[in-house]
C-alpha cells in the first residue's frame, strides 16, 4: 500500500473517532449534554485546550521533564534488557537458575513500586525512572531471550564449520538474528517507558505531563485531562516514528512488505 494512501486511511480514522465523540457529547443520545460534557468533555474544547498549552509555552517545561524521564528510562531498559537478554541466551545454567526470579519480578504491580521508588530516589526524575526502566527492561528481555535462542542451529552449525569464534557468531549470528525481536520490543516499550514516567509523576510530583493530567483531575477539569492524554498521544507517536527510522537504517536487509511474499 502506497505511504499517501495509508496516512489518508489513519487520518479518516482519527476524523471519525473525533466525529463520534462530538455527536455524542454535542447530542443527548445516551445522556443530556451537560452530563456527557461533564464526564468525556468535547474534542474541541480538548483541542482547543491542547493549542493554548502549547502557545503559552508552559506545556514546554513539563513536556521536557517527561521527555527527560521517558528516554532516560527507555534507554537504561532496553541497553539492560539486551545485555541481560544475550547473556541468559547464551548461559543455558544461569537462565535456569534465575528463571524463577526473573518471573516473580515480572509479575510485581508496577504502580506498588512507584511509592518505594519514590522513597528510594525522592520525588525528581530518578524514581520516575526507575519504574520506567521496570516496564522496558523486562519487555526487551524476553524478546531478545527468545529471538537469540531460536537462532537456527544449521546456521550455527555452517558458522561453526566456517571456523567462527564465540565474538564473531555473536556479530554474524546472534545479533542480526536478535535484530527483529528488539525493535518489535522497542516499539512496545516506548509506550511503556512513557507510562512509567507520567504514572511515577502522577503519584507524587511537581511538573511533567503526569503532574499536569493530576492536577487538572483535581479540580474535575476534564477538558484539561483529555488534554493531556492527547499530547502524550502524539509524543508517543513522535518517539514511536523515531524507533522506526532507526529500525529501518538498521534492518536494510530485511525484505519489505511489497517483496516477501512473492515466489
Amino acid at each position: 500500500m502506497k505511504r499517501a494512501k495509508l496516512l489518508g486511511l489513519q487520518l479518516l480514522v482519527a476524523v471519525l473517532f473525533l466525529l463520534v465523540w462530538h455527536v455524542f457529547t454535542a447530542y443527548p443520545i445516551l445522556a443530556p449534554v451537560k452530563q456527557s460534557q461533564f464526564f468525556f468533555s468535547n474534542p474541541f474544547d480538548v483541542l482547543i485546550r491542547a493549542g493554548k498549552e502549547f502557545a503559552t509555552g508552559e506545556i514546554w517545561r513539563h513536556l521536557g521533564i517527561t521527555l527527560l524521564e521517558t528516554v532516560l528510562a527507555f534507554a537504561f531498559g532496553a541497553l539492560g534488557g539486551i545485555l541481560f537478554g544475550f547473556l541468559f541466551a547464551r548461559r543455558e545454567l544461569l537462565a535456569a537458575v534465575f528463571d524463577p526470579y526473573i518471573k516473580a519480578a515480572n509479575a510485581l504491580p508496577r504502580v506498588v513500586l512507584a511509592p518505594i521508588f519514590a522513597l528510594w530516589f525522592g520525588l525528581g526524575i530518578w524514581s520516575k525512572v526507575a519504574l520506567g526502566f521496570t516496564l522496558v527492561f523486562f519487555i526487551v528481555f524476553f524478546n531478545v531471550y527468545q529471538g537469540v535462542r531460536e537462532v537456527s542451529p544449521v546456521v550455527l552449525a555452517n558458522a561453526r564449520m566456517l571456523g567462527m569464534n564465540e565474538r564473531q557468531l555473536l556479530r554474524h549470528v546472534y545479533w542480526p538474528a536478535a535484530l527483529t525481536w528488539v525493535f518489535s520490543s522497542l516499539h512496545t516499550s516506548v509506550g511503556f517507558a512513557l507510562v512509567g514516567a507520567v504514572v511515577g509523576e502522577y503519584l507524587g510530583s511537581s511538573a511533567g505531563l503526569g503532574y499536569k493530567i493530576h492536577e487538572a483531575e483535581s479540580v474535575f477539569d476534564v477538558t484539561g485531562v483529555f488534554a493531556g492524554m492527547l499530547i502524550l498521544s502524539i509524543f508517543v507517536i513522535i518517539i514511536d516514528a523515531c524507533v522506526t527510522l532507526i529500525e529501518r537504517r538498521l534492518l536494510v536487509w530485511r525484505p519489505g512488505p511489497s517483496t516477501s511474499g512473492r515466489g
